[in-house]
């Protein structure tokens, strides 16, 4: 198993989190299943940037974004080197440590 650590996000998990995940899930399913509720406007179909996350630690073991993924995060608010959509980002051997950006671009939710 996989650990991937979140630091505190005021809403989101205030305290921070350690959970573990398979290698092979999302970051997304894997905090979703531990009750880490990251935004997901699209459902994580990849059309959206509201999952975004910045990889603190072992970025580069993960898959490398495909292009679609990197035009999404062009988008999103506090896009940082190691970003990704959570959605997107398949958890490998090595452990995670996640930070969840303050704000999100997300319209429906602002009654766009």
């Amino acid at each position: 198993m996989t650990k991937i650590r979140f630091l505190p996000h005021q809403e989101t998990c205030p305290e921070g989190a350690e959970i573990e995940a398979q290698p092979g899930e999302t970051i997304i399913a894997a905090a979703l299943r531990n009750g880490i509720n990251i935004e997901h406007a699209c459902e994580m179909s990849c059309a959206c940037t509201t999952c975004h996350v910045v990889l603190r630690r072992g970025y580069d073991s993960l898959i490398p974004p495909e292009e679609k993924e990197e035009d999404l995060l062009d988008k999103a608010w506090g896009l940082e080197p190691t970003s990704r959509l959570s959605c997107q980002a398949v958890v490998g051997a090595e452990d995670l440590l996640v930070e969840i950006p303050k704000y999100t671009i997300n319209l429906e939710k602002e009654h766009h």
